[in-house]
């Protein structure tokens, strides 16, 4: 099948996307946003997913894939996703460069599956994370603040390593270890315990350290809501809190990533949303 007829065929829609993100906090934290703000969240945020779920799950040549949805940000776009994208970068005036990050960044995992330092997966992360955070930014009118953008991206790494910590078995299934290998040679893991469980008191270790590691970033990126202020503010507050939870919930789960994905349900998360709500 032809690269692009792939990408308008109703398994890649944004309806599916829809679908198979439920239980994120993204969607989320768009209801609880200033109304004319939401459409655009949920553009980059189905993006977000179209190019993930390509880069992970796509058959054939995924990088063609991925190759033909980087022109179509150029436009004219040829699906319903890409003309929701558009919209909103003409109407909030996105830069087109953190799009083009993130379908890097599935073009790396094509490539490369491990990541030998944090130094080396905090690069990653610049393309396949902190994009995200900048285009919701953008969206606010805050994207040109350096204070702020650097918030973002500490929320937003944050938040990419606590998937890193929930998904260890999928992310071997498909390859890839995104725990840094100097991490698990401190902790004598071997690659193998990511794949079942039950979790060792080294894979236990390891797992706490790399969330003492993800916790540190949420709390340094916490102070982002307050800078922005109002909904929009209270909003992006709700990234941080809800990788806090997920936190929460794994260590709840005693790092049990194997039995099921350790995750703070949609109703823990519209709590948070609204106590930030109603706070003065």
């Amino acid at each position: 099948m032809p690269s692009q007829a792939l990408l308008e065929t109703p398994e890649f829609s944004l309806e599916w996307i829809g679908e198979r993100a439920r239980g994120e906090n993204f969607p989320v934290a768009s209801i609880f946003a200033p109304p004319k703000a939401r459409p655009h969240l949920r553009a980059i945020y189905g993006f977000a997913r179209l190019v993930d779920n390509l880069g992970d799950e796509a058959p054939g040549d995924r990088e063609a894939l991925l190759d033909e949805l980087e022109r179509d940000l150029d436009g004219p776009p040829r699906t319903e996703v890409m003309r929701r994208v558009h919209t909103t970068i003409t109407t909030c005036r996105l830069p087109r460069e953190p799009f083009a990050r993130l379908i890097e960044a599935n073009r790396i995992d094509q490539r490369r599956s491990r990541y030998d330092t944090w130094r080396e997966l905090r690069e990653y992360c610049a393309y396949s994370a902190e994009p995200v955070g900048r285009l919701v930014l953008g969206v606010f009118g805050r994207a040109d603040e350096p204070d702020l953008v650097a918030l973002s991206d500490d929320v937003c790494t944050g938040l990419q390593l606590v998937n890193f910590l929930q998904d260890p078995p999928r992310d071997l299934a498909l390859g890839r270890v995104y725990l840094p290998q100097e991490d698990l040679r401190r902790f004598a893991v071997a690659e193998d315990e990511l794949r079942a469980g039950p979790p060792s008191e080294r894979l236990v270790s390891l797992f706490r350290f790399e969330a003492d590691r993800a916790r540190a970033l949420l709390s340094r990126g916490r102070p982002l809501g307050a800078a922005l202020g109002g909904r929009s503010g209270r909003s992006v507050a709700l990234f941080a809190h809800g990788g806090l939870a997920a936190l929460a919930s794994l260590e709840r789960a005693g790092w049990d990533v194997f039995t099921r994905r350790p995750a703070p349900s949609r109703l823990t998360l519209t709590a948070l949303a609204l106590r930030d709500l109603v706070r003065p």
